[in-house]
């Protein structure tokens, strides 16, 4: 099992950053792909970008490529989240999941946490 748990969540205004964290633990393997997902209200849910463990590599969607950054600690088990020039439509709660790469789906889900940003 593994256990994500993410942080960081909070108001923000137009324009502005921040940073949210998923503190990973448990059976952890560096075979994983760790993606960070977001839900707005009335919205399905949507792919935000991930990284794999193993060699960093970064995916991003096309609607936030430029202004996210995620990275990660292999050495404490955290991946990131940066966002920058925020906007009201990144609004949403964000979740952070893990799956093994190559494989569709994700198999472990942290609870969320709420990015709210004002105009």
């Amino acid at each position: 099992q593994v256990q994500l748990v993410e942080s960081g969540g909070g108001l923000v205004q137009a324009g502005g950053s921040l940073r949210l964290s998923c503190a990973a633990s448990g059976r952890i393997s560096r075979s994983y792909f760790m993606g960070w997902f977001r839900q707005a209200p009335g919205k399905e849910r949507e792919f935000v970008g991930g990284i794999a463990w193993s060699d960093g590599s970064t995916y991003y969607t096309n609607s936030v490529r430029g202004r996210v950054t995620i990275s990660r600690d292999n050495a404490k088990n955290m991946v990131y989240l940066q966002m920058n020039s925020l906007k009201s439509e990144d609004t949403a709660v964000y979740y952070c999941a893990a799956k093994t790469i190559g494989r569709a789906t994700y198999d472990y889900w942290g609870r969320g946490t709420q990015v709210t940003v004002s105009s």
